[in-house]
């Protein structure tokens, strides 16, 4: 199966598993519970993995799966992966509680540790994302399909759009957000705030705080393939994926940065 073939049976699991959080976000009680690292968990998290396991385990191509929420596979077995999926059900569970619509379904496919495939499904505004490696990446609203292209800038420029999380603007991000030229700060949760850099609503995402690969993977090719990057802070070197450790390294994600 080519990825070409295989993004649309995705995008249509990204889909129905957005379906069973709406239905979910319009009732009362969403069953907060707290996880082992005391993040939230939500009914609306399990049932949209259940939903996204199941469409995947019914592809005529099998690859494991590894979601935030299943049961971590040891890394002697996990190392061996060529090709896996890599799966966030709800990405923004503390936006989907605070009931502010900034909540992502994420689904990727890594192969030999690199994204080469990324949908991203945004339930409340209806917005589908994809991408695939080397044939870029769109958008679907309202029926209508928009390739996306990540907006030219210098870092020198004056008035950048830097998006910072609502939930972590640390120290480091303040010191970051400080070597800019009169920067305009956007708010915004979840992987949506790499995509508003692929639509070309901001420059550049420091995040300079813990992630989990599960939080950037689908959402990182989205915004390569509009023509954009994702750097790890430290070595200059684009994200890998299926580490021993699933924490990311911190990372600046940027639209098209002019040489």
């Amino acid at each position: 199966m080519n990825h070409s073939t295989l993004v649309k049976e995705v995008i249509d699991i990204a889909r129905q598993a957005g379906a069973a959080i709406l239905d979910i976000y319009g009732t009362d009680d969403f069953k907060v519970e707290s996880k082992s690292d005391e993040s939230p968990l939500t009914i609306a998290d399990q049932t949209a993995n259940a939903i996204i396991c199941k469409g995947l385990e019914a592809l005529a191509i099998q690859y494991p799966i590894v979601s935030e929420e299943n049961k971590l596979v040891a890394y002697d077995e996990r190392k061996q992966y060529s090709h896996f999926w890599l799966v966030d059900p709800l990405d923004g569970t503390k936006e989907f509680i605070k009931r502010n619509g900034e909540f992502t379904v994420n689904i990727a496919l890594i192969h030999n540790q690199v994204t080469v495939m990324g949908v991203v499904y945004a339930p409340v505004l209806d917005e589908m994302f994809w991408a695939i490696k080397g044939e870029g990446a769109f958008m679907e609203k309202d029926g209508n399909i928009t390739k996306l292209n990540a907006p030219e800038f210098k870092m020198s420029d004056s008035g950048l759009k830097l998006v910072c999380s609502r939930s972590h603007l640390n120290e480091d991000t303040e010191k970051f957000v400080a070597g800019f030229d009169s920067p305009d700060l956007v708010s915004k949760g979840s992987s949506l705030k790499f995509l508003i850099l692929a639509k070309g609503e901001a420059h550049i995402y420091p995040r300079l705080a813990p992630t989990m690969e599960w939080d950037t993977g689908a959402a990182q090719i989205v915004l390569e393939e509009a023509g954009g990057s994702v750097i790890n802070n430290d070595t200059k070197e684009p994200l890998l994926y299926n580490k021993e450790i699933l924490r990311n390294p911190y990372f600046v994600a940027m639209a098209n940065v002019a040489e």
